[in-house]
């Protein structure tokens, strides 16, 4: 029994020197990772942000972490990160091809797509049409303003109760990057839009989840039915989904007078038919997909985070009422132009941005080749990790970088003012290319709620939780909010 106890433990031995890791020459510093789990079990999965914070302190601004085999690159602080995504912006802007979130988008789309001529022509193409469709213009505005007209409607016959919002600000974003890419709108109650929103929500928790570091970490595990075919499931419903839009816009458009987003691209296809472009229908279906996704959850857990903050910090929501009411004053309806006048108002929405940290580690990035990063050496292929976290609660970039604050956007003089670390878009040819749509819509929402009704913490509901629940987006805890109409601008 001895003998067989010591052949079983020598033979565990060997294995664990055939299969432990060991970083490359020079590479960032980080916890010793164990054979086959990397450094999955020095984290907490649940939320590993303060481990993250807990390693840099330990390594530096810059460390590195396994899961499983696979190196991953930890950028902390605004200094670090300029350096990549802005600075040497050609090396750091590939993005990881085998994992689970890429393996959804089958590398298609602009999100995930990898750096090269088929990204570039894409994310062209993307904010060419945007920018036709009068993003910062007056077309996109109208759209954004009658989506929010359902929305009041919807709060009105709500007065006097508890609404939970989670949904309804789920409703919103998803309708208004709908009107951008499909030309319409859904009612709230409407099955499509329902399953949209649903499905989405649901693939955002898997890749919020464990089953996610599961997956990239065991690949042998992926040929198993476990949770996380059911993300596979939801994207194929989607897929059809967006087909079938697809299919009623080919029947339906006239070449040359494009409706939205679809239409523009089928344009597009009419003119590179023969000169062999990546733009194709099954581009175009994860395309919809992409910005579809994008679009709704950020946004909605911008607008969640905004309304639990100001329902407990009153006198900053009065405040903004007060500059709203007077900028707004005979006016049916705000412009984004109001903003230029609104610089509280203005602080407000950007410090909810910091605040809510919405994509905390922003999109993974990839080196496209063997590079270095102050002083370390980054070999190509390296997964790298943006931690925004560290930069939009850095000490030394904001006035009060642990509480929420608008001052940390105003200067003495009481006028706006934006920090340069302030990139929850994150930097470089990666940002976010919906920011210009976004910040309108977050604008729009936010002061057209505000000069209609005041939201108020209910008084059952016991003391507020900031903590969010943490995934590649974070989402505020639900929540209730009670609303009362205002009388300061009548129906």
């Amino acid at each position: 029994m001895l003998v067989f106890l010591i052949l079983v433990w020598t033979c565990i031995f060997f294995v664990f020197l055939l299969v432990r890791i060991q970083r490359p020459k020079n590479f960032p510093p980080g916890p010793t990772p164990l054979p086959l789990f990397g450094n999955l079990l020095h984290m907490d999965m649940a939320n590993p942000l303060k481990d993250f914070e807990k390693f840099a302190e330990q390594y530096g601004k810059i460390f590195s972490l396994y899961t499983g085999s696979k190196p991953y690159v930890f950028l902390n602080s605004f200094e670090v990160i300029k350096e990549a995504l802005v600075t040497k912006a050609q090396d750091f802007s590939g993005r990881p091809q085998e994992c689970m979130v890429s393996h959804l988008t089958e590398n298609k789309g602009v999100i995930l797509a990898d750096y090269g001529t088929h990204w570039k022509d894409h994310r062209r193409f993307a904010l060419m049409t945007l920018r036709n469709f009068g993003l910062g213009k007056q077309s996109m505005e109208e759209r954004i303003l009658g989506e929010i007209s359902h929305l009041v409607a919807d709060l009105d016959k709500n007065t006097g109760g508890t609404v939970n919002p989670q949904n309804m600000f789920h409703n919103v974003a998803s309708n208004i990057i709908g009107l951008v890419l499909f030309g319409s709108r859904s009612d709230y109650k409407n099955e499509f839009l329902q399953h949209y929103v649903q499905f989405i929500t649901e693939i955002s928790k898997i890749l919020n989840g464990p089953w996610n570091a599961i997956y990239d970490t065991l690949p042998l595990l992926r040929i198993l039915p476990l949770p996380f075919k059911k993300a596979f499931d939801h994207v194929k419903k989607l897929k059809n989904m967006n087909l079938s839009q697809l299919n009623e816009h080919k029947n339906t458009r006239v070449p040359g007078k494009p409706r939205d987003f679809i239409d523009c691209y089928l344009d597009e296809l009419d003119k590179r038919k023969n000169d062999g472009s990546s733009f194709a229908e099954d581009q175009l279906i994860m395309y919809i997909f992409d910005l579809h996704f994008a679009g709704t959850d950020t946004t909605s857990n911008t607008l969640l985070t905004a309304f639990l903050y100001l329902m407990n910090h009153p006198e900053i929501q009065a405040k903004c009422q007060k500059e709203i009411d007077e900028v707004l004053e005979g006016k049916d309806h705000a412009s984004y132009e109001d903003r230029h006048n609104m610089p509280y108002t203005l602080a407000v929405i950007h410090e909810v941005q910091r605040v809510a940290n919405t994509v905390p580690l922003s999109v993974f990035h990839c080196t496209t080749k063997d590079t270095e990063l102050m002083g370390y050496s980054i070999p190509k292929g390296t997964v790298i990790i943006p931690n925004l976290t560290s930069v939009l609660k850095e000490e030394g970039q904001w006035k009060f970088p642990h509480e929420f604050n608008p001052a940390n956007f105003l200067s003495e003089q009481g006028q706006f003012e934006k920090p340069e670390a302030f990139i929850p878009f994150s930097a470089g040819p990666r940002a976010c290319l919906g920011e210009g749509l976004a910040r309108m819509e977050l604008f729009l929402v936010f002061v057209t709620l505000l000069r209609l009704f005041q939201f108020v913490w209910p008084d059952d509901a016991g003391e507020p939780d900031y903590t969010p629940v943490y995934g590649i987006t974070l989402t505020p805890k639900p929540y209730r909010m009670h609303i009362r109409r205002r009388e300061t601008v009548k129906q």
